[in-house]
């Protein structure tokens, strides 16, 4: 380890991407990651504060994330501190402190002629559309990112970047109905990462991309989801992939055996999938129908052209969901004319 005590006590007049090129010289991937790690705290190079936290983000090391956001706000640098802004902006929309649209409004006080920085706040505001299922803001973010990373000259960053952007051309592809693309940035995402609550959104999705197509192929994605949950303790993934995103698969597919949820629209949608109608109505009159899946369900369950209408309408007007909006539409076809 002597090499890399040297690296450490001469880090303050490199770049982020300089530190990186030095430890690959030297040391395999893992220990390159942990050295990484390390120098992104110790460090008081502007530049590997700034962007270390873009490689502590992406490789969901959090805690170290939260030290670094403090420095960078202390820092006498702006730029550092404005950077530690919308990484804190981030974290608050992850760790669910504070709304989405909230989010939105910070990054957007951030003014800056930096492309880096720019991009940083494109994609805090896409991250937040996206929680607010506004899948149609994902567009408007695809048509000025590519005038953004032409300016970025930076190859480690926009590595980083790239990563964000494959999720992001994921999730707007699948919400477009394109599903060959959709899944081809997904696949690409999935190979790049190394976070692995990344890995699980990408697979859960991944698993519901085959919602029209093949049980068992949603299934293994789904499966796989769970098994990287369980391994990292993650019990709020492990919660939504158990009671939600199972249950809806099998029910959709009708392959309900020993299947159960704690959250009501699923339940009822298990009753819908046995051909217990009447006891799918009954569970969803305890709950608001404010969703457009809870909408499909009671529209479903009652047979109800309306209310799969209304469902419709929710996921193309609210949501841009063009993917799944063949949920009411499907079931609308099979109505007796």
């Amino acid at each position: 380890m002597h090499s890399s005590t040297i690296f450490l006590t001469n880090t303050d007049a490199l770049t982020l991407e300089q530190l990186m090129e030095l430890l690959t010289q030297k040391h395999d991937d893992q220990t390159v990651v942990k050295l990484m790690r390390k120098y992104c705290l110790k460090s008081t190079s502007n530049d590997i504060q700034k962007k270390g936290m873009e490689f502590l983000y992406i490789n969901g090391f959090y805690e170290d994330l939260a030290i670094l956001i403090q420095k960078n706000k202390e820092s006498a640098s702006a730029s550092n501190r404005n950077w530690a802004e919308v990484y804190d902006s981030m974290m608050d929309r992850k760790q669910k402190k504070c709304a989405p649209y909230q989010v939105i409004q910070r990054v957007q006080k951030i003014k800056s002629t930096e492309p880096e920085l720019q991009c940083l706040i494109e994609f805090a505001k896409v991250t937040s559309y996206y929680d607010m299922n506004e899948y149609n803001k994902l567009g408007n973010f695809l048509e000025i990112q590519q005038q953004l990373f032409e300016s970025i000259e930076d190859r480690l960053l926009i590595s980083y970047f790239n990563i964000r952007l494959h999720q992001t051309l994921f999730f707007y592809y699948l919400s477009r109905n394109e599903l060959i693309i959709a899944r081809k940035y997904a696949y690409r995402a999935l190979n790049e990462t190394g976070n692995i609550r990344t890995k699980i959104g990408l697979h859960i999705n991944l698993g519901l991309s085959y919602t029209f197509e093949t049980y068992f192929q949603g299934m293994y994605h789904l499966s796989e989801a769970l098994n990287l949950a369980k391994k990292e303790n993650l019990l709020n993934a492990i919660k939504a992939i158990e009671q939600n995103n199972i249950p809806f698969l099998s029910a959709h597919f009708r392959e309900v055996d020993n299947i159960s949820s704690t959250d009501k629209s699923e339940q009822a949608h298990i009753e819908i999938a046995k051909g217990n109608y009447t006891e799918a109505i009954k569970i969803l009159n305890e709950i608001p129908l404010d969703s457009p899946y809870k909408l499909y369900y009671m529209g479903k369950a009652k047979q109800d052209k309306n209310l799969l209408l209304k469902s419709y309408n929710y996921f193309i007007e609210k949501r841009s969901d063009y993917f799944f909006s063949r949920l009411p539409l499907n079931e609308i076809k099979r109505l007796p004319v």
